[in-house]
């Protein structure tokens, strides 16, 4: 049988959390599963820790302060000890008891990573609107074929975290970041509940986080091993440009124009000095990105097994 870790975010879901617990183990136990379910309290206030401390089997993880669900979920990560991750929500819009769809899914499909599609979401109107706005951006920022990513119930193999760390509002782009890196990743529809309890914690500066999170993602997808390519062409494309308006200004200047009233000279300074300065960015992110990959166990590329005959 599987053996599966299941890591939760919680934070303030006193009404929740013992609810979720019970659905978890149930369905891991009706599955005749290995299990272990990791409780991350991410700073709840309203009195959750006194309940979860009291469930059994948990692991419950209580950090000092709300640092996020990113973070939260990370921690959870890193504590996991069995062959599959499965995240999920720790409101109970998740449903526990499509955890055994997502292992036939990745396991018949040889997959690394199968995340959840709330294809029919029972949210509110605005919530459904900022979703769909995102994922559109998303698409065409990152397309990394996921229909919802925003969608907490995954199932990762554990070796995908090998060399992860998760921060800012990056729990929503780990199968592209995963993606980038050679793993299979999946997808399949997945039940949505209604919220029954507690309060959503959404707000527009999670998604505006997420959306700068998104940015970094397509920078490190296309020049995490080469950002002089995206820097120093820009530098070199704004030099060219200072170039030309250099030569429009030696024009003007022989043409007897007054360069105190042309605006050409502090054009071409501005274009020179952006480019220059775009430039040098580019080799010190170059050398920055060198270093990275040689001080971490982090690497450009993904190795998935090795055979010796």
């Amino acid at each position: 049988m599987p053996e599966i870790s299941i890591v939760a975010p919680i934070f303030n879901e006193k009404d929740n959390v013992a609810e979720l617990h019970r659905e978890i183990k149930e369905t891991c136990e009706a599955n005749r599963y290995t299990y272990e379910i990791i409780f991350v309290d991410d700073g709840s206030t309203d009195g959750t820790y006194q309940i979860a401390k009291n469930l059994s089997p948990i692991k419950y993880i209580r950090l000092r302060r709300n640092f996020g669900q990113t973070a939260a979920m990370d921690a959870g990560i890193k504590e996991a000890k069995y062959k599959y991750i499965v995240t999920i929500d720790g409101d109970r819009q998740n449903d526990p008891n499509d955890i055994p769809n997502l292992i036939k899914h990745l396991e018949s499909n040889d997959l690394d990573v199968v995340s959840g599609w709330r294809r029919r979401r029972k949210d509110t109107i605005i919530k459904k609107f900022t979703s769909r706005g995102a994922n559109f951006l998303r698409k065409i920022i990152i397309n990394d074929g996921i229909h919802d990513s925003g969608c907490s119930l995954k199932i990762y193999k554990k070796e995908c975290f090998e060399s992860i760390s998760l921060y800012g509002e990056m729990h929503r782009f780990i199968p592209a970041i995963l993606e980038i890196k050679g793993f299979r990743v999946g997808e399949i529809e997945v039940n949505h509940r209604p919220r029954t309890a507690g309060k959503t914690k959404y707000n527009w500066k999670r998604t505006v986080k997420g959306f700068i999170d998104m940015i970094s993602v397509w920078f490190w997808n296309k020049y995490a091993v080469r950002p002089l390519h995206l820097l120093g062409g820009i530098g070199i494309f704004f030099i060219l440009l200072g170039a030309l308006s250099g030569c429009a200004t030696v024009v003007q200047f022989f043409r007897g124009v007054s360069m105190s009233d042309s605006a050409w000279p502090i054009l071409t300074v501005f274009l020179g000095l952006t480019g220059i300065q775009l430039f040098t960015s580019g080799l010190i992110a170059d050398m920055l990105s060198k270093s990275y990959y040689e001080t971490t166990n982090d690497s450009s590329y993904s190795v998935k097994e090795i055979v010796e005959n």
